[in-house]
């Protein structure tokens, strides 16, 4: 690291390049074969124009867009390095109804067009280095804490069940399919030392071995992140990522618990970044992927078709390698046809975009719970999405055909629609619901109870 004011001269970075080690290194890489080298036929033959498949005049009346942000802030408590992390997620509602509507008029009132939106934002503080609440002995417990009671105070539906307890029916998953598989391994405690095994349990608990509060949010493990000596960026983006995905599945428990069902087929879920589970809370992807699958299959009894819900990837090697194979071999882009999708299967992804080799699992079989495609708008615009799937034949990334893709007429139709002019690779409603994630104006807002009485009563009349 250098000093104030002092600058690194371009001697380093010749020193680099002409390095032996770095030429010997490079020397030895694998270098994947452009698609013009070596005609790859898959990418050819999976890509799918929408006039191939059943036409789609599917658009919701309502979109719900979650997206989160998260902010690291110094705290003055007399300890060097002292900082929490405060974390947003919003949900945006948007009538998309409502906007058919004003299209047809020449000038709209600001003021009406803004009721197209409603949102509702939850926010958390969350201890990092050298924030020690009252009553606990470290950050590491103190964040544990602070982690517990955000869950146990946050719910959408007033008198509905919180997010801690959607959060511990996801859990009641993992424990008894832990217990049917004899699968006994468990991480370690996370109180600090001692060298037992975690003991699972659901809300506040006392540990056997030490009498200290453990906490059903400890299965996550995302305590592990917190860096005790620096920054903990890593901990605020997981824990972030981490309310994403359960706010979903609250939302859709709730809804099933209202008797509000029906109403899931007017509406599309869209959220920011991969339909994924990382980090040391991984585990949780398949819990979800068992309640996305439980849910669809009760609202599909009514509506008959899947839920859409949507993951938007607007960066990242996917995205990068969509860039890739639209640019011909003289530079120039839209090699790839407008208003088509290329349907990506785990061979193409371990060969071109994600390098394995005799690994027996497919491409995030363990993180995933959704499927990726690439599909480029009528306009253009180039987006990556990540489409929800709720049993194996629509997980199997061994073959590709357009019915493994739920609702997939209606996703393309729906992108066609609802992308940004303003961010290409993204959609409108995630640029509001990133707006709002930012700048929460409506914390603690409870929408979706209204806005689920309206959608009802607007069926009854209909």
């Amino acid at each position: 690291m250098g000093f104030e004011n002092e600058f690194a001269c371009y001697e380093p970075l010749r020193r680099i390049l002409d390095s032996p080690k770095v030429k010997a290194l490079h020397n030895r890489l694998r270098v994947r074969k452009k698609e013009g080298q070596e005609n790859d036929k898959e990418l050819e033959s999976n890509i799918i124009k929408k006039t191939d498949i059943p036409e789609s005049v599917f658009l919701p009346d309502y979109v719900i867009a979650i997206d989160g942000s998260y902010q690291a802030a110094k705290a003055e408590n007399g300890y060097p390095g002292a900082e929490f992390g405060y974390v947003t997620v919003a949900a945006v509602l948007i009538k998309v109804d409502l906007i058919r509507q004003f299209a047809k008029h020449e000038f709209i009132d600001p003021k009406k067009f803004r009721e197209t939106e409603k949102a509702s934002t939850i926010e958390s503080v969350i201890p990092g280095c050298n924030i020690i609440i009252e009553g606990e002995r470290s950050a590491k417990a103190s964040m544990r804490k602070a982690l517990f009671e955000e869950l146990q105070s946050n719910v959408v539906f007033s008198e509905g069940e919180t997010l801690l307890e959607t959060y511990e029916a996801l859990l009641k998953i993992k424990i008894d399919r832990d217990k049917k598989e004899g699968n006994t391994r468990k991480p370690r405690s996370p109180i600090e030392g001692i060298d037992k095994e975690m003991t699972y349990g659901l809300g506040e608990y006392k540990c056997p071995h030490t009498g200290q509060p453990l906490y059903s949010v400890d299965a996550m493990r995302l305590h592990e992140l917190l860096n005790t000596g620096g920054t903990s960026g890593e901990m605020y983006g997981q824990v972030m990522s981490m309310f994403e995905k359960l706010w979903l599945v609250h939302i859709l428990r709730a809804f099933e618990k209202r008797g509000w069902l029906p109403i899931l087929q007017r509406v599309a879920f869209i959220m920011d970044g991969p339909l994924a589970c990382f980090s040391t809370w991984s585990w949780l992807n398949k819990p979800i992927i068992s309640e996305l699958s439980r849910i669809n299959e009760l609202q599909k009894k009514i509506s008959g078709k899947d839920l859409l819900i949507i993951g938007i990837e607007k960066s990242g090697t996917f995205y990068n390698h969509f860039e890739e194979i639209d640019t011909t071999v003289e530079g120039t882009s839209d090699k790839f046809p407008k208003q088509a999708a290329f349907l990506l299967s785990d061979g193409y992804i371990k060969r071109n975009v994600a390098f394995s080799e005799g690994s027996k699992h497919q491409y995030g079989e363990d993180i995933y719970f959704g499927r990726k495609l690439f599909y480029k708008t009528r306009t253009g615009y180039k987006v990556v999405p990540v489409i929800a799937t709720f049993n194996e034949y629509q997980k199997d990334l061994s073959t590709v055909n357009p019915d493994q893709f739920p609702r997939l007429p209606d996703l393309m139709h729906l992108l066609d629609e609802l992308v940004s002019s303003r961010y290409p690779n993204s959609v409108s409603p995630l640029v509001s619901a990133h707006a709002e994630a930012s700048i929460p104006l409506n914390l603690g807002k409870r929408i979706f109870e209204d806005i689920a009485r309206e959608i009802r009563d607007k069926s009854v009349l209909r």
